[in-house]
């Protein structure tokens, strides 16, 4: 991955002790070109910049997922 990655925020990961979630931003994340996406990671280890986990979503499909998030609270 490349790209430049923007700390948008970090919230405390419910149930953890140090576990975060961090939302940031990725500029051409897969080379030259690439759409830029909001990635949401999760550390255990309270690593904000360097999650385990994490997914990519495109700018364009934020509005759904957010819908469909709002549905599951």
């Amino acid at each position: 991955m490349s790209g430049k990655v923007t700390l948008e925020t970090s919230i405390p990961l419910e149930g953890t002790k140090n576990g975060v979630i961090s939302i940031s931003q990725i500029e051409e994340p897969y080379g030259p070109k690439s759409g830029t996406v909001a990635s949401i990671g999760i550390s255990l280890a309270g690593k904000a910049d360097a999650p385990e986990w994490k997914v990519h979503l495109p700018l364009g499909n934020l509005d759904a997922v957010i819908e469909a998030l709002k549905k599951l609270k």
